[in-house]
């Protein structure tokens, strides 16, 4: 570092500012590779990835967000000055150039440099200078250094960003608009989850960072957006692991005068299409397997596929769930409730073992407090999940907009109740179908990575001490 403040200040010593201006540049890298003509002139800019030669001619390795070029620098094509430039450079500085495309004796497509501008100079080194960023934990909490060494990590992230515009584009084809509701709630509700609690001072009031958007994109079906989605950001203040992150992504999805049967279909239909943009198959790989996302997929009952690898009938209105769960060698906590005991039970047994694409369908009213029941079998709600490579990716029911049932249930729940909510309900809300989807988790999926934090560009760390 030390080496590189004293280039800086020789570079200030020249009279050239070494954190530039804006730089026009004519293409980017992958422009000119697919589109190479000899002699032709550009103007590019990047960053040094590898310094080569010494005396009157050397060699940079230039990358911008695709692709990266050779650049031959002799001293005989540029200024004097600008040849000191040249000599006063380090892996890791953001240059612009000017010069004409020659293929060299190896064949090799490259820039002759003309004129060089240094447009910001790195005063630090970069790591591991053949091999990338190893370390997992410097690579999360240094992100940028992830980013410029880890071609494959930066190719998640535009993965990642091509995803996020296909479902756009996808919902927008099927005449869905996109919506924004509240981060900051006065009451957390739409799913069961401990929030992060904040105070506006102004009101002087304690508020919620959502735990999700259900309840407020619900009161838009009230008012007549009969189709719409909200990409959104939530916050569940609870544990973090491979597939949990206290802020993470979510795609829900809402339409007038469909059931959850119209979800399932949508699901399908979205996370296919997504597999044939990005690999042009509906095939993908997950933890070297290959997973075949072809249509039409499994469907199995709820208490079906947890009596098939339990051997317990979880339907006998005389099973005791605690004893069950002990006899099953499922850990319990003393205020765990029935329904937490049977997710749990349903977590270690079942889901492990949903790779293929699956819907699980037929849920207990008593987990889905917000779904419809099925007319002739109450006891049933009208909600699937997607599972995928053994991950939940998806849940959605044909919502229930009953008043006063919902009433009924959030009253059997406890808690404070919502009565905006209610309000609008009794308004009238139009039957409808709702999707969530997981998108950090469908990214996973996508891009065959195995924890949250690959396809977070900011996970959340544990701080560092001191």
């Amino acid at each position: 570092m030390q080496e590189r403040l004293a280039k800086l200040n020789k570079i200030r010593e020249m009279g050239v500012e070494p954190y530039g201006n804006k730089f026009v540049r004519s293409h980017n890298f992958k422009q000119l590779l697919e589109d190479f003509k000899e002699n032709k002139e550009v103007r590019v800019s990047g960053r040094i990835m590898a310094l080569r030669g010494h005396g009157k001619a050397g060699f940079l390795d230039i990358q911008d967000i695709n692709d990266r070029m050779q650049v031959y620098v002799k001293k005989d094509n540029l200024s004097e000055d600008n040849f000191l430039l040249f000599k006063n450079l380090d892996i890791g500085d953001i240059i612009g150039l000017e010069g004409s495309l020659f293929i060299t004796r190896k064949e090799e497509k490259s820039i002759k440099a003309a004129n060089l501008f240094l447009l910001s100079k790195s005063l630090k080194p970069l790591p591991e200078k053949w091999h990338g960023l190893k370390d997992t934990e410097i690579r999360y909490r240094r992100r940028c250094l992830d980013l410029i060494t880890n071609s494959s990590a930066k190719r998640v992230f535009l993965t990642r960003s091509k995803i996020i515009n296909q479902i756009r584009e996808f919902l927008k084809q099927r005449e869905f608009i996109e919506v924004e509701t509240p981060m900051l709630q006065s009451l957390a509700g739409g799913a069961k989850a401990k929030p992060f609690v904040t105070h506006y001072n102004s009101l002087n009031c304690d508020v919620y960072l959502r735990i999700a958007p259900e309840l407020y994109l619900k009161r838009l079906l009230v008012g007549g957006l009969e189709k719409i989605y909200e990409l959104n950001r939530s916050f569940r203040n609870e544990g973090i692991s491979a597939v949990h992150n206290p802020e993470f992504t979510m795609l829900e999805v809402y339409e007038s005068y469909a059931d959850y049967k119209d979800m399932m279909r949508l699901s399908e239909e979205l996370i296919i299409d997504l597999a044939n943009r990005i690999y042009n198959s509906e095939n993908v790989e997950w933890r070297g397997k290959q997973i075949s996302l072809k249509p039409p997929w499994a469907r199995v009952p709820f208490y079906d596929t947890l009596k098939k690898e339990t051997g317990i009938d979880f339907q006998d209105k005389n099973l005791d769930f605690k004893k069950a769960a002990m006899k099953l060698g499922v850990v319990l906590n003393e205020d765990l409730s029935p329904s937490d005991i049977l997710n749990n039970i349903f977590d270690k047994f079942v889901q492990p073992k949903l790779i293929e694409p699956t819907f699980v369908t037929d849920y207990p009213t008593f987990l889905c407090p917000l779904a419809r029941a099925k007319k002739d079998m109450p006891q049933i709600s009208e909600r699937f999940e997607v599972f995928v490579g053994g991950q939940e990716l998806a849940n959605g029911y044909s919502e229930l907009n009953d008043p006063l049932e919902q009433r009924r249930r959030f009253e059997e729940q406890g808690g404070e109740i919502d009565e905006d909510f209610l309000a609008a309900l009794e308004q009238g809300m139009p039957p409808a179908g709702g999707l969530g989807i997981g998108i950090d988790r469908l990214i996973m999926l996508l891009t065959n990575k195995n924890s949250i934090r690959e396809v977070l560009l900011f996970p959340q760390l544990k701080p560092l001490k001191g």
